[in-house]
């Protein structure tokens, strides 16, 4: 697990408003908690904290957090939660948890795969049951992520917590065993209607119901014959 340095502001000002008047100037709302610290708000500059998130160190880091321009003693936290809007993946708030490195913590670890499964080469689709499992360790004895091999998932094979090989045999995992990680799964396939001896197609059924065309007729006026005068016309009443 890295230990990184993060600068951290306290402010004493809350609520919604301030929030978003804090993300308009390109700083994200943040809170740091813990069993036996007092809740702080601070604030953490946008640049600062993905400088740390996309610069390798990722969410899973032990944070040592300097409070810049005050005189507070640095301290030691990891990052609890990350809430994003959900349209633009924005950072809305960091929640951080203050620990000490001499005691046990839990938390999620993520589950990566390496290999390539025979299965998928014979058409299976990889399937992800979870992402992620809970351990319980040392803060400096956190992994970064917990390896998967597939190389040897056929088709309807799955791999679950107890395969896993953890890289330090003081991290304990607690998810339970029989909790399933990843699975190979057969390629769906899409039956084709069978044709029934005597069934209507359904072309011609729709055919067959759809209403006959009425072609409404008048009485076909009758013709003199020939060489007889015709009728002469109604005289009409004055």
């Amino acid at each position: 697990m890295k230990e990184v340095i993060l600068e951290v502001k306290e402010r004493a000002e809350k609520g919604t408003r301030v929030s978003k008047r804090l993300r308009v100037a390109g700083t994200i709302p943040a809170i740091l908690y813990g069993a036996k610290q007092t809740p702080i708000s601070l604030g953490i500059a946008v640049k600062e904290f993905n400088r740390i998130i996309h610069g390798g160190a990722g969410e899973n880091v032990v944070l040592t957090l300097k409070f810049g321009g005050d005189n507070k003693e640095a301290k030691t936290a990891i990052i609890k939660e990350i809430q994003r809007d959900p349209v633009s993946r924005n950072i809305l708030h960091i929640d951080l948890l203050a620990i000490s490195l001499k005691d046990k913590i839990k938390v999620n670890v993520p589950v990566m795969v390496s290999g390539e499964a025979p299965g998928i080469k014979e058409g299976g689709i990889l399937e992800y049951v979870q992402r992620e499992v809970e351990v319980e360790c040392l803060p400096t004895q956190i992994p970064e992520h917990i390896m998967v091999d597939v190389s040897s998932l056929k088709i309807n094979e799955s791999i679950h917590v107890r395969d896993l090989k953890l890289p330090d045999d003081q991290v304990k995992v607690l998810t339970p065993a029989d909790r399933m990680l990843v699975s190979i799964v057969p390629p769906t396939v899409l039956e084709e209607p069978v044709a029934v001896e005597g069934a209507i197609a359904p072309e011609a059924a729709a055919a067959a119901t759809a209403e006959p065309e009425v072609i409404k007729k008048g009485k076909k006026e009758e013709e003199p014959a020939e060489g007889a005068a015709a009728a002469p016309a109604k005289e009409e009443k004055k």
